[in-house]
């Protein structure tokens, strides 16, 4: 992009965790490997059923006096009971903040204080947290611009439907193998270990306006995945990999092709 461009993410709202236990206690729960997260940081992670499915996504921020939790405003509530449920005995508080979430994408602020690099994909930008930005862009164009990388997004794994591997948090920095346990990090770890992902979150083309969320995608007469959220001539899809290879594809009638992108082919 050649444009700088400064988005509010009204759908992103801020958990802060205070207390000596913050890290430690974030560490034992999320796919990601907290306990070494730097101030002025920020790193990718799922919160995960026991099973292993994906409940809700997070970005970490490092903090002086903690760690901030980017979330899904519209789950905030519920993840604040989530983690008081596993709170116990640990030494941390956790509070709603009010401060805003912003993203920043089309340029480089690295010289600017505030702004920490989106560590899925460096095309993605940077986010700001608390600062009184003005936005030249809605959410709307982030959203375009993110699902033009191939990005799915909290729309499209919903809660409790997929596991992380599926929405590709594999490969967008959002599972630590190599950390200790986690809540659902053996299912996770098996479907890595044994190669056994048959599905994934991938970018479809298409002419004219998105199908319908759900609308099955067909290899001639087999089911092949289904859609996800989308916009005009592109959507996310969620794809069985064995069965899309070379395939003539069609959603809703209509023929489709899979865009995937070079991140996701490595």
């Amino acid at each position: 992009m050649d444009t700088p461009r400064i988005a509010r993410l009204d759908s992103r709202a801020v958990i802060a965790v205070t207390g000596p236990d913050a890290r430690s206690f974030l560490n034992g729960l999320l796919s990601q490997e907290i306990e070494t997260l730097a101030r002025g940081e920020l790193r990718f992670a799922g919160l995960l059923s026991p099973q292993g499915r994906l409940l809700y996504d997070l970005f970490v921020a490092g903090v002086e006096d903690g760690v901030l939790l980017d979330v899904a405003a519209e789950h905030r509530d519920a993840i604040l009971m989530r983690l008081t449920m596993y709170k116990l005995r640990a030494k941390v508080e956790l509070a709603a903040s009010d401060m805003p979430v912003s993203a920043l994408f089309g340029f480089d602020p690295r010289d600017i204080d505030g702004f920490v690099a989106d560590p899925r994909l460096p095309e993605l930008g940077w986010r700001a947290y608390g600062d009184e930005l003005e936005a030249d862009a809605a959410e709307d164009d982030y959203d375009a611009h993110r699902l033009a990388l191939g990005v799915p997004g909290p729309a499209d794994w919903g809660t409790d439907k997929t596991y992380p591997i599926e929405a590709n948090f594999d490969l967008l920095s959002g599972i630590d193998f190599k950390k200790g346990c986690f809540v659902g990090q053996e299912t996770t770890s098996r479907m890595k270990r044994r190669g056994t992902i048959k599905n994934r979150m991938l970018p479809i083309a298409f002419d004219g306006p998105a199908p319908a969320f759900g609308t099955e995608v067909l290899a001639g007469e087999l089911r092949a995945g289904e859609v996800l959220s989308g916009r005009d001539g592109r959507a996310m899809a969620l794809l069985r990999l064995d069965r899309i290879e070379g395939a003539a594809l069609t959603a809703d009638g209509r023929p489709v092709r899979v865009e995937t992108p070079v991140w996701a082919s490595a």
